[in-house]
């Protein structure tokens, strides 16, 4: 990876995608020309573009790129030394086209947390095979320097925990809910008609965008594989008004959190939603802001936060890779050699926790004590526990229980075993209380 510029020959951009990120990029390059010029000592120039429509009006300028129709075209130009991904998607053109970049001995900077969640180890060593660097500021956290803190700032450290709300749209949706007291569905909607919400919605509140991410953050903060495969996935689609408010009564607010740590059963990963104390930093986060937890032995806590994604926050984190790129800075996609990685052992929820239950009871005798003897049988110990008069169903029993710290295991057991007793009206839902 010794691979520098000549003394002030331009850095000479390939961009393909020219959707909100690509254009934000464009407008940095164009408006900013001097600027980085004097960061970097090179002039950084776009020398070409790719896109799926080649006359739409995109309100910034190209005419005086060269256009390819075929991304991987883009990538094989003579005159492209840094090939710049913002398709998206795990497949297809950004993955045959940032492959084909990189076997050309192309430094790569992408936007692209799917394809590096899937495919990053495999991607990561065709990289350094090929003196080539992979750089992918922009698919964390977007305009928070969090890949950058891990790499350089606390390599240091041992990484003890990463911890955080990594997708502005759920995190949108729960502070509305909270805050207006709406419900999921009407602040679903009203986050779609905004332009929140990913073409398949799915990826934002099933937590699979987010938990992308983490997985990224994991690899680095650990030297693991990537193993997104891994991931314990739950979305935000189940929670109420009522489970909010409830939250709220014990001085907790609901997020979407990624928990990466390493632990003595091996690394546990995990997107799902939690509740965090309301005055903690991550309690304190509102609307579509996004935060990043790192805990690392010799620097303690350290809290990232800021704006998660949007044309400028997003363009201004790719601009960051391609600056580091025209200054000679070249570091392995993961932090270290991508064959020196190992691959994790997967731990789930090892760490035991408190946890927040919402169920309702079929309103018959003996329908509490048989919960609670579910939960006494796995060694669940209950905190507090709450019954609520009926609401809507007269035959329904709404019930809150905070359970002492126990492991996601035993939880499970009891919850196995509570849909067992014929009590149960619906399926229970059960929140971790995560300490942060």
């Amino acid at each position: 990876m010794a691979k520098t510029l000549d003394p002030k020959a331009p850095l000479r951009l390939g961009i393909a995608g020219l959707g909100t990120v690509g254009v934000g990029v464009i407008k940095i390059v164009q408006q900013k020309a001097e600027l980085l010029s004097k960061r970097t000592g090179h002039p950084i120039v776009i020398t070409a573009v790719s896109a799926r429509t080649r006359d739409k009006d995109r309100g910034v300028d190209i005419s005086g790129y060269a256009w390819e129709d075929d991304p991987v075209s883009l990538a094989l130009r003579k005159d492209v030394d840094v090939f710049v991904e913002l398709m998206g998607g795990a497949d297809g053109p950004a993955k045959a086209a940032t492959e084909a970049a990189l076997s050309a001995g192309k430094d790569v900077v992408t936007a692209n947390k799917a394809m590096l969640a899937l495919h990053g180890q495999d991607l990561a060593i065709q990289a350094e095979d090929n003196g080539a660097v992979l750089r992918y500021e922009a698919a964390v956290a977007g305009g928070i320097p969090v890949i950058k803190s891990l790499t350089e700032g606390l390599a240091g450290n041992r990484i003890t925990r990463i911890i955080g709300v990594m997708n502005g749209t759920c995190n949108y949706i729960l502070t509305r809910m909270e805050n207006e007291g709406l419900p999921y569905d009407e602040v679903f909607a009203a986050a779609d008609a905004l332009g929140y919400l990913e073409a398949d919605p799915t990826l934002d509140v099933g937590g699979i965008d987010a938990g992308h991410k983490l997985a990224l953050l994991a690899s680095i903060g650990f030297g693991t594989q990537v193993a997104f495969s891994d991931m314990v996935l739950e979305g935000i689609e189940r929670i109420t008004i009522s489970d909010i408010r409830h939250a709220a009564d014990m001085g907790y607010r609901i997020k979407l959190l990624g928990v990466a740590q390493m632990t003595g059963r091996g690394l546990e990963q995990r997107m799902t939603p939690c509740l965090v104390p309301d005055n903690s930093p991550l309690g304190q986060l509102e609307n579509a802001t996004n935060m990043v937890v790192i805990e690392g032995d010799a620097v303690g806590q350290i809290v990232l936060r800021g704006a998660g994604a949007g044309e400028g926050p997003t363009a201004s984190a790719v601009l960051s890779d391609v600056i580091d790129i025209a200054r000679g800075t070249r570091l392995a996609t993961f932090g270290q050699p991508a064959r020196e990685l190992v691959k994790a052992k997967s731990a789930v929820a090892a760490t035991p926790a408190p946890y927040y239950l919402r169920m309702s009871l079929v309103d018959k005798p003996g329908a509490l004590a048989k919960i609670a003897a579910a939960l006494g049988n796995a060694g669940v110990s209950i905190d507090r526990m709450r019954q609520y008069g009926q609401l809507e169903n007269p035959d329904v029993a709404p019930v809150l229980i905070v359970t002492d710290a126990t492991s996601r295991h035993a939880l499970d057991h009891a919850l196995e075993e509570m849909d067992a007793t014929g009590v149960l009206a619906e399926a229970p839902v059960a929140i971790r209380i995560e300490a942060v």
